[in-house]
């Protein structure tokens, strides 16, 4: 059991420095942007896409909101890589550190989603 509360705490801190991380995230937006000169043919625009009840909803968008949406869009995706880690850091910590009822045999990383 010595070796538990080591380890519980190097998952805390590790829940810790993802939190901390989660606090500097600026603003969030879902959807997707595009500059459209990169296209082939070229075009010219900016413009933002996302789903709205089951709809492709497109919006133009000017240079200086294609780079804000664009970190904002960046953002998000990184908002929910760090909500996965703290998902899974979490639920090693519970099932480490709280009391369990007994089984049979050990749970697997599959059944705690850890894999």
């Amino acid at each position: 059991m010595k070796t538990a509360a080591p380890a519980a705490s190097a998952l805390e801190q590790q829940y810790d420095q993802l939190r901390q991380r989660l606090a500097h995230i600026g603003y969030i937006s879902e959807g997707s942007v595009l500059d459209r000169s990169q296209l082939r043919p070229p075009r010219r625009g900016f413009q933002w896409t996302r789903k709205v009840a089951g709809k492709t909803i497109t919006v133009a968008l000017s240079p200086e909101q294609f780079h804000s949406l664009k970190q904002a869009v960046e953002n998000e995706r990184q908002l929910w890589t760090i909500i996965q880690q703290m998902e899974r850091l979490s639920r090693q910590i519970l099932f480490g550190t709280v009391p369990s009822p007994p089984r049979r045999k050990k749970l697997g990383k599959k059944v705690l989603g850890l894999v």
